[in-house]
């Protein structure tokens, strides 16, 4: 199986880094943090050293920041809650995969919990609790309930899931996998500036939300157009962008097979490091652009562009 992803300003190098930003409850509002994954070339298995903070650059809305500690993200202190969101416009053509999404909620690490939801009159309906029983959350994986267009956009279902988080555990690392078309119903041509992305983009950075996409073509007459199609699979790599998080596509077709991309996710899972900052003072939360470079070795960066700074709440 052969991923296919849209880079617009990274280089191939040894390591994969991705970050995200997270809710973090900060004891003063100049402090932030950020969850990076590190993926060593020498195999999944190996576990890179941790990297020195000053071995990392990071800016925020364009000013230097400095990176105060990295640390592993594993065990009890650091559990995964996931949420693998489903386009109900994918019913019917979806149900081969649904052994796959089973077998990968058997697989994950024992300190995740999982729930899957499905996108319905732009909410994310759940069909059971986050849980970390694979038996539990398998009965609630089943073919997406509504009829084609039922969704409206799926930008409307994320930000809904964002506020709406299932857990107050601000702990958790939040994971999302989205699985859809990335047609924005409402704005069916390319528009990189469509607000329900955006709002969708600010919406699941301020819940601590890194965003994974895995394109699926819908029943509907959209997804029919390479080029709306291929205009869906950019909106969805900008969410996974700005978020810190991975965009799987096998071109315009669907894939044979869930399982590679959740092999992959499995080890992003395993290879995450927060990230500590000293940021300048906001008296509110902030969504600002945010950068990250990583010195002394070559690798490949994958940095969100937004990140939430200030005085955080736990609303």
């Amino acid at each position: 199986m052969k991923f296919v992803r849209w880079v617009t300003f990274l280089a191939a190098s040894t390591l994969a880094i991705s970050i995200q930003a997270f809710p973090a409850t900060p004891s003063t509002p100049e402090s932030g943090q950020t969850l990076v994954t590190i993926l060593p070339k020498s195999g999944p298995d190996f576990i890179p050293a941790i990297p020195a903070p000053e071995s990392l650059q990071l800016k925020i809305d364009g000013k230097e920041t400095p990176v105060t500690s990295v640390t592993r993200a594993q065990g009890p202190a650091d559990p995964i809650e996931l949420v693998v969101l489903i386009d109900s416009a994918a019913r019917g053509s979806i149900g081969n995969q649904l052994p796959s999404i089973k077998n990968f909620a058997k697989e994950l690490p024992a300190n995740t919990r999982m729930a899957v939801a499905y996108m319905a009159n732009g909410r994310a309906v759940f069909s059971g609790p986050l849980s970390s029983d694979p038996a539990q959350i398998a009965a609630g994986i089943k073919l997406p309930p509504g009829p084609v267009g039922v969704s409206g956009s799926p930008y409307f279902c994320l930000s809904d899931l964002a506020r709406h988080w299932p857990s107050q555990d601000k702990s958790a690392r939040r994971e999302v996998v989205l699985i859809s078309d990335g047609i924005d119903n409402y704005q069916p041509r390319y528009d990189p500036d469509d607000p329900y992305v955006q709002a969708a983009i600010n919406d699941s950075i301020r819940a601590g939300l890194t965003v994974y996409s895995i394109y699926w073509k819908s029943q509907g007459e959209l997804s029919r157009s390479p080029i709306i199609s291929s205009g869906g699979q950019n909106l969805l790599q900008q969410v996974t962008d700005a978020t810190g998080g991975y965009s799987y596509w096998q071109g315009l077709s669907n894939p044979v097979s869930f399982d590679p991309y959740f092999k992959d996710l499995r080890v992003r899972f395993e290879h995450q490091y927060r990230i500590r900052f000293q940021a300048s003072g906001k008296n509110k939360p902030e969504v600002l652009s945010m950068k990250l470079k990583l010195s002394g070795t070559e690798a490949k960066l994958s940095a969100p562009q937004r990140v939430l700074v200030g005085a955080q709440t736990t609303e």
